[in-house]
């Protein structure tokens, strides 16, 4: 099948805007996707029927069988899915979730509270971005539901936590991937003054998007800077609202998940048995993580390193071994009360249709990701990056011009794959000095415009993670994120101008906090029937 070829055409980028205007005017995702791929494989293929939807069919089959074989990426992420939700649904009916919930309130004093535990945890729960999303909405849901915080805002937390962790920490799977990259870089341009640890370690202060977004999470939990949507969705969450598809009732158990999933509670319930699962959860994909990356290192005749082995991870089958042993602890944890077969298959049933929806959205994101690499959206985008610019203004272009080709693209790795090869050759070009900032640029920028894309598949898990509806979740994100791409932009301008983090850092910080100042007198006073909002 012959594609047209649409790398240096502006008609490349017609698919996903289509798809990203139509989410946000209807809020239908899945309709809206539906026609992006349309669009993309009826444009792809000169508007032929026949072979659009061949072309459509053998898209959409590749998200399951690849090369001849199950697509084993893909299918792990969502057997993962699945596993978590049947696990989430077994501590519920265990009781461990109430048991849990009433715990933390006789610690967790506040709302407050209740949000700098999902922040901390957040924070804390930095291996992999997809398994921060949905272990961290595990954990924190029962606590933020109990304090009135709503689904939209404790989305927004596990959004940016996660992936702006994952990409400043080498132990995870985003550090390995980008160090990996990041070596291949050096070693073509014949750089040897630091490894690709070394320049690492170098582009942390410098990602100014993911640690100002960190900071914003913190300030936002902190000082309740509620502004636009958000603050609809934290009123409406006050007065018992927005927690699943119904009213809540005025007591406390009605904002539990169980409500939206129909279990009924054990009243032998531990915190012990919410706990347990997860820190195992935790513990065997972590060790998972470890085992295969070592296997791989073994494979190729390479010695053990901790940073080798999540250089080499199998990330999708770590999590699904993870999720194995999760589920496993909380089965011993509800067998042990004595609870009803014929109620635990219930159970499980719920719990797996329960991620059913969050699937269904990444199988057509995925789907809509091949067709936009088939239309080379991403190489017509880097073409914009190149011409007569002055260098000191290359980091702030190359931050944006990440940031629309990851909000376009919905993939941040895919952004890292095209982008990071293509700052290092300008760099070399132009001014070698300013490699690492210009790598740092497209670092950060690839986390901002995933994080405002409704198609990003971390988005999605995001918004599953905190049973949030996807669209709520996107725009009350996206004020927080470009106030942060602003202070990003302050701190890539300073550093093309002074080649100084320092500088670059102080400036960034000080309008961040004009950005806080800004967004504070934004948003309102407090809500009475919302104290310590």
């Amino acid at each position: 099948m012959n594609l047209i070829d649409f790398a240096s055409s502006p008609i490349s980028l017609l698919p996903p805007l289509v798809a990203l205007s139509l989410a946000i005017i209807t809020r239908r995702v899945l309709l809206s996707l539906g026609v992006g791929i349309i669009l993309g494989a009826a444009l792809l293929n000169d508007y032929s029927l026949g072979n659009t939807v061949a072309y459509v069919g053998s898209t959409v089959s590749s998200v399951f069988v690849e090369d001849g074989g199950i697509n084993t990426w893909n299918m792990s992420i969502l057997a993962f899915l699945v596993l978590l939700g049947m696990m989430t649904a077994l501590l519920t009916l265990s009781g461990g979730t109430l048991a849990f919930a009433e715990w933390a309130q006789s610690r967790v004093k506040s709302k407050r509270g209740s949000k700098l535990l999902a922040a901390f945890l957040g924070v804390f729960i930095f291996v992999d971005d997809y398994f921060n999303s949905l272990a961290v909405g595990a954990i924190s849901r029962p606590v933020t539901d109990r304090f009135y915080v709503s689904r939209a805002k404790l989305a927004y937390i596990l959004d940016s936590t996660a992936a702006p962790m994952c990409v400043i920490m080498p132990a995870s799977s985003w550090g390995a991937y980008i160090i990996t990259i990041i070596g291949g870089i050096l070693v073509s341009h014949g750089i040897t003054e630091y490894s690709a640890l070394g320049a690492y370690v170098r582009l942390i202060p410098m990602n100014f998007y993911a640690v100002f977004a960190l900071l914003m999470v913190f300030a936002v939990a902190w000082f309740g800077l509620d502004v636009g949507k958000m603050r609809k969705h934290e009123i409406a969450a006050s007065q018992g609202h927005g927690f699943g598809q119904q009213e809540a009732e005025d007591t406390q158990q009605a904002h539990d998940i169980n409500e939206e999933l129909d279990i009924t509670q054990s009243d032998k319930g531990k915190v012990s048995d919410l706990v347990l699962p997860i820190v195992f959860l935790i513990a065997a994909t972590v060790a998972s993580m470890l085992y295969t990356g070592g296997q791989s290192l073994s494979a190729d005749s390479k010695p053990f390193t901790l940073l080798g082995a999540f250089e080499n991870t199998d990330v999708g089958t770590s999590l699904v071994y993870g999720g194995l042993v999760g589920l496993a602890l909380a089965l011993i944890t509800v067998i042990k009360q004595g609870i009803a077969v014929g109620e635990i298959s219930r159970t499980l049933w719920i719990g797996a249709k329960s991620m059913f929806g969050a699937i269904l959205i990444l199988i057509f994101a995925w789907t809509i990701g091949s067709i936009i690499g088939d239309m080379n959206t991403g190489k017509y985008l880097s073409t914009l990056a190149q011409g007569n610019i002055g260098v000191h203004w290359l980091p702030v272009i190359l931050f944006l011009l990440a940031g629309l080709m990851a909000f376009s693209t919905g993939t941040s790795w895919g952004t890292f794959g095209i982008m990071l090869p293509i700052a290092g050759d300008m760099a070399a070009a132009t001014e070698i000095g300013l490699m690492l900032p210009m790598l740092s640029a497209v670092l950060a920028g690839s986390v901002f415009g995933d994080h405002c894309s409704p198609i990003s598949d971390t988005t999605i898990l995001s918004s599953t993670g905190a049973r949030c509806d996807h669209i709520d979740h996107v725009s009350t994100q996206l004020p927080y994120a470009l106030s942060v791409a602003a202070v990003s932009c302050v701190g890539f301008i300073s550093l093309g101008m002074t080649a100084s983090i320092s500088i670059s850092f102080l400036a960034s910080f000080v309008t961040f906090i004009a950005v806080c100042v800004l967004l504070s007198s934004l948003s309102k006073t407090k809500m009475a029937s919302c104290p310590d909002a």
